[in-house]
């Protein structure tokens, strides 16, 4: 008789633990729903402040142009506030990269600092964007909302990414890519898959939340996007992306020489921001133009209609280097994609491309190249120009990503699987 129960109460274990199963993934579905409403909320308000902040500051330096000749003095304020503050002034999208990683924590007080210094950063036309800044301000709002839940380490993690993802997608409304970006950046190679939900929710509700208190989508229309795809048409795209890729590598290095070479000369972090301020100035008074100034979306948007100087993309890439170097904050992603729209809407023609489409493929493969985030490129293809051809900014991309080496913008990435083989390598970028 015991034996014939056997098989009964062995079912009932199974139900049992089954049922244990699907309560736990139940509770923890139900826990993240809400940790990502809570994060989409906040940081897609403090995201879209952000936003209209530097909307405010942008519009002031093109009415009132003396501002750019406080681009000096406001650099040795940022240094001092960082002094005050306590922080290193190189701190920026690195850490926010290495606290994911390593699970450093991240001080409430590098929100407010990164929001203060990125807008008057734009006030007084330093080279620099803001969804770098985004992330960092993310970060650091979601990785103390985490720590007053008293999270452990692993969701500690995740919900540093739900405020990444979050405030890239209230600042430049793309939330598809935003969520991929905070998890793919990371570790290339490698992606906390167990993000992906709440970090998708967030970024929605945050896109919304922005939406709601007068936040915009960034959405280009292209001309000239190929009906029929040939062969040739993928030889034209391939060499192309060659062209990216090595693109790509020259932004990462003069991206990191110049502020080495600066900080080498003028070990001073006064003297340093103070003369880089100076220089951005002094160059942006001889090219007769504030085109360079500020993030540039004017300039990406005269871009995608096919319109861009030749010298643009390395007039942008050195003057955003500078800036950056020497310690203005913002960001590095829409400078990178000012130079890859401008690099392809005047160089597009030499590969037989309509400028307006050869814009949206340098955008998109430039900045795949430089953050080694294929999957991220494609997404913002999607959302930037609707999915036309998508298949064919796939490739680009991908070739991008492919020649494009170990580079990268942010020295704490790190790559963990080889771009050319499934083979094991745990490197940081160069």
């Amino acid at each position: 008789m015991p034996q014939n129960n056997k098989p009964g109460r062995r079912l009932l274990r199974q139900l049992y633990g089954s049922w244990y199963r699907v309560r736990h993934n139940i509770s923890i579905f139900v826990r993240w729903c809400l940790f990502a409403v809570i994060i989409g909320v906040v940081v897609g308000a403090v995201g879209v402040a952000f936003e209209h902040a530097l909307e405010w500051a942008t519009e002031t330096r093109q009415e009132q142009s003396w501002t750019l000749y406080f681009l000096p003095l406001v650099g040795v304020f940022i240094a001092f506030w960082y002094s005050k503050m306590d922080m290193p002034l190189e701190r920026g999208t690195n850490f926010i990269l290495t606290s994911v990683r390593q699970d450093h924590p991240v001080r409430l007080r590098l929100a407010p600092s990164i929001f203060i210094t990125s807008v008057l950063t734009h006030l007084c036309g330093g080279s620099a964007g803001r969804e770098g800044a985004a992330l960092q301000l993310g970060g650091a709002i979601s990785g103390n909302i985490g720590h007053l839940m008293h999270l452990d380490d692993k969701d500690s993690r995740t919900i540093t990414m739900c405020g990444m993802a979050a405030c890239f997608s209230a600042l430049f409304g793309t939330p598809l890519a935003a969520s991929v970006f905070a998890m793919e950046v990371i570790s290339v190679g490698v992606m906390y898959y167990a993000a992906l939900f709440p970090s998708i929710l967030a970024s929605v509700i945050a896109h919304q939340v922005a939406l709601q208190l007068g936040g915009g989508t960034t959405a280009f229309t292209l001309s000239g996007v190929p009906e029929n795809t040939d062969v040739l048409l993928i030889v034209k795209l391939v060499a192309f992306g060659v062209v990216c890729a090595g693109l790509s590598t020259l932004v990462c290095i003069i991206f990191h020489k110049i502020g080495h070479l600066f900080k080498h000369f003028l070990p001073n972090q006064y003297a340093c921001i103070a003369v880089g301020g100076a220089v951005v100035v002094l160059i942006s008074l001889l090219l007769g133009t504030r085109d360079y100034n500020g993030a540039g979306m004017q300039v990406i948007e005269r871009a995608i209609a096919g319109h861009a100087a030749y010298e643009a993309f390395f007039l942008k890439l050195v003057l955003t280097a500078i800036t950056i170097g020497v310690g203005y904050k913002g960001g590095e992603i829409v400078p990178v994609l000012f130079i890859g729209a401008t690099f392809g809407a005047a160089y597009g023609g030499f590969f037989g491309l309509a400028p307006s489409f050869a814009a949206g493929l340098g955008m998109t493969a430039v900045f795949c190249g430089v953050t080694n985030s294929p999957l991220t490129s494609i997404l913002l293809a999607y959302e930037l120009f609707g999915g036309q051809s998508l298949a064919l900014f796939a490739l680009v991309i991908a070739i991008a990503y492919m020649l494009s080496g170990y580079y990268g913008l942010y020295s704490e990435q790190k790559i963990i699987y080889s771009k050319l083989r499934p083979q094991f390598i745990d490197r940081k970028t160069k």
